[in-house]
């Protein structure tokens, strides 16, 4: 483990305490979300070294990662998921013009493997290896380890996507440049995140499943994404809702919370936070933001 030293959205080295909360997931340790006092970035710490951080990873119900159905909650979740394969692809499907499609952390390879029957060029981003496997396998995929993007042509890719990919990347610019790197100067990013300003976040403070510590080392809201990819020459061009992110992320925090499964409230919480988001500002539980090279 090591401590946050530098703010990657501002470079600033001074924080403060904004959260104690524990990995309710999987671990039961106790973690804190720091808050840089220039730019209000949000920071998991301790981090976990890179040796370290695949044990945080190392369940069974670690669902993105696969394609079985155990317990009610990930029932839920992967049937959500047969729908928002639909709705994802629809979404970039409607804003990009050319069929070369990188997704970075395609998991199963579902939507990858939508877009492959649809004409599109497909090539996967996947550090779990036996997703890779289940991805090759299922849909007939190019999928790759993280190493693989550096070897990617530079302009290569139309669109590249990252559904709730970018909260786990150690090294934020990095990656981003590295993106910018590969994409066309006329393709569009695609970038999905949790939203703590949303009000089922409000609700479940420490015990917001979407926290996710220490999985997630970043907690964004849309002013440090668009400072984010502003500093690498990139601008956001639309903010979209992801609706169904609100009840899960709520069924799964009365678990946390409470210790046991309140469905139905967790249910009304998540039609509350989008109900909510609706009368301000659109701050839904998860937001989708689609990101081109250049000024808005």
């Amino acid at each position: 483990m090591h401590q946050v030293k530098i703010c990657p959205v501002c470079k600033h080295t001074a924080f403060g305490n904004y959260l104690d909360l524990k990995d309710y997931f999987l671990s039961e340790e106790s973690f804190s979300i720091l808050q840089c006092k220039q730019c209000s970035f949000l920071l998991t710490s301790p981090v976990p070294d890179n040796n370290e951080l695949p044990r945080y990873y190392a369940s069974d119900e670690y669902i993105s990662h696969s394609a079985k159905r155990k317990g009610l909650i990930n029932s839920i979740y992967l049937l959500a998921r047969n729908y928002t394969v639909q709705s994802k692809f629809r979404i970039v499907d409607q804003r990009v013009s050319g069929k070369r499609i990188l997704d970075i952390g395609c998991g199963t390879g579902e939507l990858l493997g939508r877009f492959k029957s649809r004409g599109y060029e497909t090539s996967g981003i996947e550090p779990n290896e036996d997703a890779r496997k289940f991805a090759a396998k299922a849909y007939q995929l190019d999928i790759f380890n993280e190493e693989a993007i550096t070897g990617f042509e530079s302009g290569r890719f139309d669109a590249v996507m990252m559904w709730h990919v970018l909260e786990h990347v150690a090294s934020l610019e990095e990656r981003i440049m590295q993106i910018v790197r590969i994409m066309h100067k006329e393709g569009t990013l695609f970038v999905a995140l949790p939203n703590c300003r949303s009000l089922d976040a409000k609700i479940y403070e420490r015990y917001w499943a979407a926290w996710d510590v220490p999985r997630h080392l970043y907690h964004f809201t849309r002013d440090s994404v668009e400072k984010l990819f502003e500093k690498c020459g990139m601008a956001v061009q639309e903010v979209l809702p992801m609706k169904l992110d609100a009840f899960y992320i709520s069924m799964l925090s009365e678990k946390y919370r409470s210790g046991k499964r309140k469905f139905v409230k967790g249910l009304i919480n998540g039609w509350r936070s989008n109900i909510f988001a609706g009368k301000n500002n659109n701050e839904y539980s998860s937001l989708i933001y689609v990101i081109k090279m250049g000024q808005k």
